[in-house]
This record gives structure tokens, C-alpha cells and sequence, in this order.
């Protein structure tokens, strides 16, 4: 292969691979700053009807950065983190089925937002072992068409690409499910084995710290259910 050819091979990719990869990171970012303008209104709407009784079930919004924000729940925490690099999807997925997909394969390139569920008290007492689950991961394209894959995302799987574009009613019903699912994944005791023997190393450095790991589902099998629609 000589000069002429590789330089117009690499020409031809930035004028066409690396502008697409460009114009998905402007639309997930853009749709991720409307995720949170919309968990802002979430906020606001939940605790109105909550009232004023018991502020301790009031939702607390957080902008942590550019590309996180936190949602309290009560006793939960979900994080919202957008990835800041683009993806393609390998050759066995689904999403290679899609007739959006098929009329033009630049439209399976994808930013990532992935949805975290947390326990509050993990950040509380900086607990840095504690194991956070992965709910929800909402694939956005350049043309701000997306997918859902997670746990009771309905009626956003993959055979709605290149239908759905992300609005802030879509957002709504995003965090509404993944805040459903959360407050409802209780915390289960370990099975008695997984627990009955402990070192002093572990006794002074991790209990005494409240540094103990702690999840949810931590020695149990979590299903991986409701994922692909």
C-alpha cells in the first residue's frame, strides 16, 4: 500500500467515521443535559406531593459534574454517568436487525448514559467497598434516536430504534422506572456462610470504619432480567 493510498484511507475515515463518532458525543450530551433538566422537574414534582410531613423521603437532586448526576431516593442513590466516548455494537447484536440500523450503518454508532443504584448510606460513610447495580443503559445515536436495555425499560428496546427520538417525556419514564425498580430491589441479608467467619484485620479496619462492603443482592445471583426487550 503507498503514501497516496493510506493518506486518502485516513482521510476518508475522518471525513466520515470520525464525524459521526463527533456528532453522537454533541447528541448525548446534549440529550444528557435534558436528563437533567428533567430529573431537576422529577425532584420538584415528587416532593410537592409528598409534602412537608417527613422530608426524609424527599428526592434530592444532584449535578455532579458534567457527566454525572445523583437522584436520592430515600434510602437509595441512583447515579446517572454518561460515558464520554462512542460505541459500536459488535456483529452479534440485535441492533444489526434493525431496519434503521440496515438503511444506513453510521446510525448504530451510540453514546452511553448507564443508570446506577446505590444505597445512600455508600456515600454517607464513604463506604468505597460498597457494590453499586447497573438498572438501565440508554444508547443515543447522532440523530438523538435511542434504545433502552434494563430492568422493566418497556416499550424502548431495540425494535423502537429509528422511531423513538429522546424527549423529556421519554426521560421521565426512564427515571420513573429505574426509581421504581430501586426503591422496590430491597436489601437482602448475606446468606449465614458468606458471613460466619471474619479476620481482626477485617473486624478493625472494615466494621469499626463502617467500611464492611454492602450491596443489595452482595451473595446472591443477580438476574439480569427484563434487560434486552
Amino acid at each position: 500500500m503507498n503514501n497516496d493510498t493510506i493518506k486518502k484511507g485516513i482521510v476518508g475515515i475522518l471525513q466520515t467515521k470520525a464525524v459521526v463518532k463527533q456528532d453522537v458525543f454533541e447528541s448525548t450530551k446534549a440529550n444528557f443535559d435534558l436528563l437533567k433538566t428533567v430529573l431537576q422537574k422529577v425532584e420538584k414534582e415528587y416532593n410537592t406531593q409528598l409534602g412537608a410531613d417527613d422530608k426524609r423521603i424527599h428526592l434530592l437532586f444532584e449535578d455532579k459534574g458534567e457527566f454525572v448526576a445523583q437522584l436520592k431516593v430515600a434510602g437509595d442513590v441512583l447515579v446517572f454517568h454518561m460515558h464520554t466516548n462512542t460505541f459500536e455494537f459488535d456483529r452479534d447484536h440485535e441492533v444489526w436487525k434493525n431496519e434503521y440500523v440496515k438503511s444506513d450503518e453510521n446510525n448504530s454508532y451510540c453514546g452511553v448514559v448507564n443508570i446506577y443504584n446505590f444505597l445512600h448510606d455508600s456515600f454517607r460513610y464513604n463506604r468505597e467497598n460498597d457494590a453499586g447495580y447497573l438498572i438501565a443503559r440508554i444508547f443515543i445515536n447522532k440523530e438523538g434516536h435511542y434504545f433502552v436495555e434494563g430492568k422493566r425499560q418497556k416499550g424502548t428496546g431495540i425494535n423502537h430504534f429509528g422511531t423513538s427520538i429522546l424527549k423529556p417525556d421519554s426521560w421521565q419514564n426512564i427515571i420513573e422506572t429505574a426509581i421504581l425498580y430501586s426503591l422496590e430491589f430491597d436489601l437482602l441479608v448475606p446468606p449465614y456462610d458468606d458471613v460466619k467467619i471474619i479476620s481482626m484485620m477485617q473486624m478493625n479496619g472494615e466494621i469499626l470504619s463502617s467500611k464492611m462492603q454492602t450491596g443489595k443482592r452482595l451473595g446472591f445471583v443477580y438476574n439480569a432480567d427484563d434487560v434486552q426487550q
